[in-house]
This record gives C-alpha cells, structure tokens and sequence, in this order.
C-alpha cells in the first residue's frame, strides 16, 4: 500500500501549471476547412431533396455542438466511427455505373481500414487509461484480500455489463443503441466512484478507519469529476481540439448517410469524393495524433500531490487492525452497523499460537431493529489468514468468532471488518 502521509488530490490550479508543460499543438487547419465543406455539402443535399423518413436525428446531432466532457467526446468518435464504417460496408454503399465503379471499389476500401485503424487505437486508448486510474488507486489501498475483493466485483461487475451489451445487439440494437448504453454504464462507474467519496456517518467511519482506505482517496474520488473541479482544466486545455475532432467524423458519417441515401438521383461529383477522401486522411491523422499526445499527458499526471504545495491539510496514519484474546471454550462477538443497501461486509484475521495451523469458527447474525437475529451465514471454521465476504443489506450485525471447540488453546485472535461500496470500478479520469 502506497503512503499518502502528507499528501492531497490534485486540485485545478495545479493541474493548470502541469499542463503549461504540456500545449497540444493546434490541428492542422485543413481539420476545420474539410469540417466546413462536408456541412455545406450535406446542406446541398438537403435542399435539393428534402430530409426522408428517419433522417431527421441525425440531422439534428449534426446541428448540436458536441459534448463538454472529454470522455463523452470519445465514446461520441468512437459511435460516429463505427456508423461511417458500417456505411462504407459493401452491402451498405451504393453501386454506380462503370467507370465510377471502379473509383468506388479503389478508394472506400481505403477509407474503411483507416477508419478501422483509428478505432482500434481509440478502444485500446479507453482501455489502458481505465487500467492505469484503476489500478493507480489500487496502489493506495491496503494491499491484501480487500483488493482482490475489489479486483473481483469489478470484474464481475465488467461481465454483466458486457452481457448486456451482448444482450442488446442479439436483439436487434443498432450502434446507437449500444453506444447509449455504453455511456450509461461509464456514468454509473462514475457515480459509484462519487459515492465512496461522499460517504457520510457510520459508513464513512467505516470505510476510512475499518477498511484502511485514506481519507484523502475518498476526497480525490469525491471531487475529481465535479464541474468545476481538476478535470475542467483538463477539458478547457485540451477540450477545444478535440471538438473539432468530433464534430468532424460527424460530418463525415453525415455527408455519407445522406449521399448514399440519394443517390439514385444526385450522384456524387469526382471533387466531392476527393474532400471526403481528404477528410477521412486529416481526421484519421489529426486524431491519432490527439490520442497520442493526451495518452502521454494521462499516464504522468498525478492524482495526489504534497501538501504543503496546494495548502496544508491533517493526515494520519491509519491501523485497521484489531487484536482480541479468545479463550478457549468462549466466543467474541462484534456488532457492527451498515447504512449502505448492498455494501460488502469483509473480514481477515490471523491466529497466533506456536506453530501450529490453528481454526476458528465464524458465523454472522443479522440484529433486528426488535432485537430479533436472522442467521445470515452458517457457523463454519476457518484457518488462519482466510477471509471472506457477503453482500448485506442495511442493519445492524452480529459477527461471533467461534472457539468453543478448543479445550486447550487460546486464541489470539487479529481481525478486521470492512464495509465497502458494491461495486468500486475503473472510471475515465480525463473528464
């Protein structure tokens, strides 16, 4: 486990001097150029044929200025990429006369493998930089069966988000719908993020002191993706460019989905080809060149800071561990409270008693508000250093370490109990 002993989460201002160090340089100026010759083109189309049945959101998309967040902006470039892919599909395009026929089967092609090209750096972009906040805030939580608890239900939780996913495309979900769904899922991986942050009372007494983690990850979790917080320098820095970006592949898909859409009667001009053409090379180039830059500018930029550079704060050392002595023929009990709806109660403990592997037995009782118990897991022994975990509702608990089996032996019993949120997940940082 990383120390954060004087440490802080970054704030704005020093983000603010951090990217100083690091000016993207602007895009080329065919990126704005192309932009505007695509929309006039698509406009052309429009007035000479009126918009058809199902044309009228994507022309509305086409009016709207992109999204403000940065993480938004690349789902939004990766949809708008897999639409002009799926447009340039053979069994989607157009099949003019000889001899624009052969120009058609020379030249998309091509624009369909760099379009490809650009979305495997994208995906591979979303994902490194997921694994890199992941496990960065791994590295300041104790390092022992609480990550692999956190390692699990993310996991898990990455598995059911993927069936569903799964699930919408078998039933006939179009890109939109998937990449609308994507988006929802990456909101909720940042809501539950906030969420652990913004504990309150009891459970955040129990998710600072009893699970270990430092009050100054739950700060960082909390204020890392409020509007006005670190990453709305992030989006004033480098938001601009990669605007046009977006705005520009929109085009692109736009101009396509309306000339293939009319062409039975406006049949696309040599020059008009030559501007799409130009404008999938820029877009493709300027964008991978983005990514490139912002990956470096991702993977260096800190997450906390010393304290004494963005202003004096009080931060202490935590133990989480809790030592008792069972003797033989005796229980210990703890009673433990949980205002979380479907948090994870976790428990470690070891046993010291010579060299030989001791056991103990353990079960855990839910405490109505009347005094009634409900046997929430059946009394079991465990060896030394084996932890578990359930899922709880909201109450109180009762959790009894059993060593009435012994006659002989004391047991010197090191425990801790965790309450933590039910799904801690990787969230895109930069927004």
């Amino acid at each position: 486990m990383a120390s954060t002993e004087g440490l802080v989460p970054i704030t704005r201002a020093f983000l603010a001097s951090y990217y100083d160090q690091h000016p993207f340089t602007p895009l080329s100026p065919d990126v704005s150029r192309l932009s505007s010759e695509l929309r006039s083109m698509a406009t052309d189309l429009l007035t000479q044929h009126p918009p058809i049945h199902g044309e009228t959101t994507l022309i509305n998309e086409a009016q709207t200025q992109p999204p403000h967040k940065i993480d938004e902006n690349m789902w939004k470039n990766r949809e708008y990429i897999e639409e002009t892919i799926f447009l340039l599909e053979p069994s989607n395009c157009p099949h003019p006369p000889a001899p624009d026929n052969v120009e058609f089967s020379i030249m998309l092609p091509k624009l369909k493998d760099k379009l490809h090209n650009t979305l495997r750096t994208l995906e591979s972009f979303q994902i490194k930089n997921a694994e890199h906040v992941f496990n960065t805030v791994m590295t300041y939580l104790p390092q022992d069966f609480r990550g692999t608890l956190l390692r699990q239900q993310r996991e898990r939780s990455e598995r059911n988000k993927q069936a569903e996913v799964d699930a919408l495309v078998n039933s006939g979900g179009s890109i939109h719908d998937r990449y609308a769904l994507l988006w929802k899922q990456q909101m909720d991986r940042r809501r539950q993020l906030a969420q652990l942050g913004s504990a309150t009372g009891v459970y955040k007494t129990l998710v600072k002191y009893l699970v270990g983690v430092p009050e100054v990850l739950l700060d960082f979790t909390r204020q890392i993706n409020d509007d006005d917080g670190p990453m709305e320098e992030q989006r004033h820095r480098y938001g601009p460019p990669l605007y046009s970006l977006t705005s520009m592949i929109l085009y692109v898909r736009f101009f396509l989905s309306l000339s293939w859409a009319r062409y039975e009667y406006k049949k696309l001009k040599r020059e008009q080809f030559a501007v799409l053409e130009q404008a999938v090379d820029v877009y493709t180039m300027e964008f991978e060149r983005f990514i490139t830059f912002i990956s470096g500018v991702f993977a260096n930029s800190p997450f906390f800071i010393p304290a004494d550079v963005a202003g004096a704060v009080e931060v202490s050392k935590i133990d989480d561990f809790k030592e008792a002595s069972v003797p033989a023929g005796k229980t210990f009990e703890v009673i433990l409270s949980v205002d979380s709806v479907n948090s994870y109660i976790a428990w470690d403990f070891s046993l010291v008693q010579g060299k030989i592997n001791m056991d103990i037995g353990f079960s855990l009782e839910f405490v109505s508000p009347t005094g009634e118990k409900t046997l929430m897991l059946p009394h079991r022994r465990y060896e030394s250093d084996q932890g578990n975990f359930c899922t709880l509702m909201a109450g109180s608990y009762k959790l009894i370490w059993d060593n009435t089996h012994s006659t002989f032996f004391r047991k010197v019993l090191r425990y801790k109990v965790d309450c933590i949120p039910p799904v801690t997940e990787p969230v895109q940082l930069e927004d």
